[in-house]
């Protein structure tokens, strides 16, 4: 078992900018592409995830320290640290569980394209942690192996589902045709968070509050550009940070870059995407009858537009305002707090990139994150230790929002914790 747990290890650790070119030139080649131009498009798609990753980067190394420098300004004592999706990651992969998720996520999922109960191919390897995550949890509660596989195969289905049915509002806001996302930490936020759009959209008064990058652009001109939005809203979050004069505009600036390089990042990834988009269309359209198929990628593909990233960066402040007002909230947000771009993309999507709307729902969907990763704390901590995780300093609990307070893996777990 152990040995199978390496090697699944190891080749999780290439990273996915070279699993992801891998399986698409395989999947190019099993839908009767030409090997040249099957490498070319995993080669074109690998090179855009390695600048979506690079830029990811510069948000999340940016994001993270301004976000936790305003944590401690405030002087916030919270007695559950937010440890961050990197480590319930690699948590979720140190449970022996683990071992089973892959191969079986995968038969899940060619099972369920050939029976047409799912329109998405999801070849996004690297985030079948989610699954391996709610397994783990399962498994740890119950001591049943069984019943981890089955509340992980429960948790792709649910996904699966969900980016069947936001996979519309991918092409129709992001320009992503063909595409779908079936990531656990994205995915998990749109049954709750699209209906409260639609809600908060029908509120007297409320309705009529309107900003968008492109409304926003018409009202102030050049300086409505997403490049200076991101200027002023890195400049506001390094003041609220604390940071020194030079760090303020630095901050500024490398936000003004993240809202500049996603979006094209993006386009570079859609380049190598089509001819392998509609290669599977056309096959499996020929074989099976199968009119529309998803490509499912990783959630970082939605984060480009600027309405996500302005969202998120105008909810990073107000988390932190939750987490010390919300009675019985343990968590302190840390970690995560540099993925709530993720966390918001489904939300900003529905609400055709309204931020106000966004805000709103983000703020509502974020404090029951918060409660949720309180609730589920004890067996986070149990989930580490299990996996022989460093528990941070001076910390006894330990949980995430990206996992921890994910909704769809918490309604699971709390469905087999009536039998356990």
């Amino acid at each position: 078992m152990q040995g199978l747990i390496d090697g699944f290890q190891a080749f999780l650790n290439i990273g996915p900018t070279v699993i992801l070119p891998v399986v698409i030139f395989i999947i190019g080649i099993g839908f009767g592409q030409k090997p040249g131009k099957a490498f070319r498009s995993g080669l074109t798609i690998g090179v855009a995830f390695v600048g979506i990753n690079l830029v990811v980067g510069l948000l999340v190394d940016n994001l993270g320290p301004a976000a936790e420098a305003m944590v401690e300004r405030l002087g916030v004592e919270l007695n559950v640290i937010d440890i961050g999706w990197p480590a319930a990651s690699t948590i979720s992969w140190g449970i022996p569980i683990a071992a089973f998720i892959i191969p079986l996520a995968l038969l899940v999922n060619v099972i369920m394209l050939v029976t047409k109960t799912t329109k998405t191919m999801n070849v996004d390897i690297w985030n079948f942690w989610h699954f391996a995550f709610m397994a783990g949890m399962v498994y740890v509660m119950s001591g049943s192996i069984i019943q981890g596989l089955i509340a992980a195969i429960l948790f792709e289905i649910v996904c699966l589902k969900i980016a069947d049915w936001t996979a519309p509002i991918l092409e129709r806001e992001f320009d992503l045709p063909g595409v779908s996302v079936a990531t656990g930490s994205t995915a998990s936020y749109a049954p709750l968070g699209i209906p409260l759009v639609w809600l908060v959209q029908r509120i007297p008064g409320i309705k009529k509050l309107h900003a968008d990058p492109e409304t926003i652009q018409k009202r102030f001109g050049v300086f409505g550009e997403s490049i200076f939005i991101g200027l002023f809203l890195g400049i506001a979050l390094g003041i609220l940070a604390g940071y020194p004069f030079g760090e303020v505009f630095n901050i500024g600036i490398t936000m003004a870059a993240v809202m500049l390089l996603m979006p094209r990042m993006v386009k570079i990834l859609m380049e190598g995407l089509m001819p392998i988009s509609q290669s599977a269309r056309d096959l499996l359209q020929r074989k099976f009858g199968a009119k529309d198929i998803y490509i499912g990628l990783d959630a970082a593909v939605a984060i480009g537009h600027p309405a996500v990233i302005a969202t998120a960066l105008i909810l990073v402040p107000i988390t932190v305002a939750l987490a010390i007002v919300l009675p019985g909230n343990n968590v302190l947000p840390f970690g995560d707090l540099a993925t709530i771009p993720f966390i918001v993309a489904f939300i900003v999507g529905a609400a055709r990139g309204n931020i106000i709307h966004s805000v709103i729902v983000g703020t509502v969907m974020i404090a029951l994150t918060l409660y949720m990763a309180t609730d589920v704390a004890q067996i986070h901590t149990q989930m580490g230790e299990a996996a022989q995780f460093d528990m941070p300093e001076g910390t006894s609990q330990i949980s995430s929002l990206d996992q921890g307070g994910n909704m769809i893996n918490y309604v699971i777990y709390k469905f087999f914790s009536l039998f356990n």
